[in-house]
């Protein structure tokens, strides 16, 4: 495991793997199982958009690159459960300019995973901040800030913000308070073009 990854996520460097990760099934598949814990086919298949044929399918396709695994059986033996191997998982273009299939996987999964996480904020202002109390309300929002630094520097940022995550997100269930409730924090790390940067960082 990457000594930065402190959240204990699965790494992907197959770019096959990375290739078969990238569709929208096959992402809200992962994505469930790693929210919600281990499911059938079939209970799956209302949540990722698919039958439970297709499900099954995708849930092998996974299983084959290491991203899921047989659960243990639930109260009907008959049905097959399926889990995430990780709480999340992690992927790094190549730094080898000349690994131009790595490149190419890790820019398509991005680009899927953009494309699933992109109405997500909208979703959220519809449906749930409305029914949010005064507490959660003022804690929840959007920050958008723009700095300019180096490479290592953007890494030592990157490194810092999931050292004070990590030990909410790995703690056992049993350690998270009452009042707890799940909260998405969604991090985009978005490099601007190598032009020169001027001026403040703001």
């Amino acid at each position: 495991m990457n000594s930065r990854n402190h959240l204990g996520d699965i790494e992907i460097t197959d770019p096959q793997a990375m290739r078969a990760l990238a569709h929208p099934v096959r992402l809200a598949i992962l994505d469930h199982l790693q929210r919600h814990g281990p499911a059938t086919a079939t209970q799956l298949a209302p949540h990722v958009g698919a039958t439970p044929t297709v499900t099954s399918w995708h849930l092998r396709h996974l299983a084959g690159f290491g991203l899921i695994r047989d659960s243990e059986p639930g109260p009907d033996r008959r049905q097959r459960r399926w889990e995430a191997v990780a709480r999340g998982f992690r992927f790094e273009s190549p730094q080898d300019p000349a690994d131009e299939e790595g490149r190419s996987a890790a820019r398509v999964l991005s680009q899927q995973m953009f494309l699933r996480r992109a109405d997500v904020p909208n979703r959220w202002a519809d449906e749930v901040e409305p029914g949010l109390d005064t507490t959660w309300r003022r804690l929840a929002g959007l920050a958008d800030t723009r700095v300019v630094v180096s490479a290592d520097e953007l890494a030592a940022i990157e490194d810092g913000i999931e050292r004070i995550l990590a030990p909410y997100v790995v703690r056992d269930p049993e350690e998270r308070p009452a009042d707890s409730r799940g909260v998405r924090l969604m991090r985009y790390v978005l490099p601007e073009d190598g032009e020169q940067q001027d001026g403040p960082a703001s």
